[in-house]
């Protein structure tokens, strides 16, 4: 499958794919794939199960490397930069990767602590408040619902302060009012000059309308 989509804004902040190919087993899941994303732009990745969306957010953020082609930030690959760049990215998998046995709270600080940011117990209970999970910043993680451990991943995300947001299914388990709260911080994300790639299987509602769209079908 081929898939082109290129943005002509631009710079300052740039993350582009040039004709990547992504393999699994035997099988291209998608091939001559390229897109250019600059600051205050937002990419929804769409497709059927199977079509590779996960597999693009894990090249994006250099976990998998591509069967071909190069994902570039500024201009440089993204190979040759290694810690630089992933300093620059916030990645919120499919699953919350939450720490069970950890508080909410204590799962935004060891967040950030490993990433080297310094936070506050303010600025920690701030955004938890913000994410619908006042009077639950001190509950072990564990007795959330899935919901709410959605939330507490987003607002680890938010916290980190990155200027790349990648967020692979970021509404699974999300209520109305959650998927309001998202859209929102990803507007605010863009406005300040951010860049956001997310997969979904639905639209989310952009204030500034609707988020530029790569689809990968089989």
């Amino acid at each position: 499958m081929k898939s082109r989509l290129i943005a002509a804004r631009p710079t300052g902040l740039m993350l582009e794919a040039d004709n990547l190919e992504c393999v699994r087993g035997d099988r291209s899941l998608f091939r001559g794939l390229s897109f250019r994303l600059d600051r205050g732009q937002c990419l929804l990745v769409q497709g059927s199960n199977g079509s590779g969306k996960t597999s693009l957010l894990r090249m994006l953020c250099g976990l998998v490397a591509p069967a071909h082609g190069t994902v570039r930030w500024n201009g440089q690959p993204i190979a040759a930069l290694g810690d630089a760049y992933r300093r620059e990215l916030t990645y919120c998998g499919h699953q919350s990767a939450v720490k069970e046995e950890l508080s909410a709270a204590e799962n935004l600080e060891v967040a950030a602590a490993l990433a080297g940011r310094a936070v506050s117990a303010r600025s920690v209970r701030s955004m938890l408040a913000k994410a619908g999970l006042r009077r639950r910043e001190d509950l072990p993680v564990r007795v959330l619902s899935q919901g709410q451990k959605r939330r507490v991943a987003l607002a680890r995300v938010l916290l980190a302060g990155s200027a790349l947001w990648l967020l692979d299914e970021p509404v699974t388990a999300l209520d109305v009012d959650a998927v309001k709260w998202l859209a929102g911080e990803i507007d605010h994300h863009v406005e300040r000059g951010g860049l956001a790639v997310l997969t979904s299987h639905q639209d989310l509602p952009l204030a500034a309308g609707p988020a530029q769209t790569l689809r990968l079908d089989q």
